[in-house]
């Protein structure tokens, strides 16, 4: 099933932005996608589905856009170097 949602935006702003109504939309869709993501809302599989693109490719997006791919404690790194 698939939803649309409509979201009012003054011609100012798309005009302001440079991109038409299509451009704005992808472009909001793509940044609540990384948002959610960094956010912890939805995994990169989900995210990198609901934009149509490959898993690594979101990953690169989100990596660009300052999200944190790995949170290593220092917990962790003793947990991994004691394995070695």
């Amino acid at each position: 099933m698939r939803h649309t949602i409509e979201i009012d935006c003054p011609p100012e702003l798309l005009i302001g932005l440079h991109l038409n109504a299509e451009r704005f939309a992808d472009y909001l869709k793509r940044q609540a996608a990384i948002s959610l993501f960094k956010e912890g809302r939805v995994s990169s599989g989900t995210a990198a589905s609901w934009l149509g693109v490959p898993r690594v490719m979101f990953l690169q997006m989100a990596w660009d856009a300052g999200a944190v791919l790995l949170e290593d404690s220092s917990d962790d790194l003793m947990r991994e170097t004691s394995l070695l």
